[in-house]
């Protein structure tokens, strides 16, 4: 049974850090390429950023290159999503995603 789950959200001021992270079980995790989703209310959901097998390869939303950083770590079969300079508009439900597989969300609430 694949399981991916999420912790590391809550709320922080704007400007403030947080740091996901998302376990992933059941699932040839190294073998492939793994993505962190959000979606604010009222929104469509859109991928934030994602990661090669390996981590040699990463790519970023315009909205928040520079801020985040997405890693991994194999050994560990975690995927991490480091964010920084948080803005209101990075508030939303942060999802990790492999394949067609989903976790169920960590809330993320950026507010001053």
């Amino acid at each position: 049974q694949v399981q991916l789950v999420e912790s590391g959200g809550g709320l922080v001021q704007p400007g403030g850090s947080l740091t996901l992270s998302c376990v992933v079980s059941g699932f040839p995790f190294s073998r492939y390429g793994v993505n962190w989703y959000r979606q604010a209310p009222g929104k469509d959901r859109e991928q934030v950023a994602g990661i090669s097998p390996h981590g040699t390869e990463t790519t970023y939303a315009a909205a928040v290159k520079g801020r985040f950083t997405i890693a991994r770590d194999n050994d560990k079969n975690t995927l991490y999503l480091q964010m920084s300079s948080l803005k209101t508009e990075d508030t939303a439900v942060y999802y990790c995603n492999v394949r067609t597989y989903w976790g169920q969300g960590t809330q993320v609430t950026v507010s001053g």
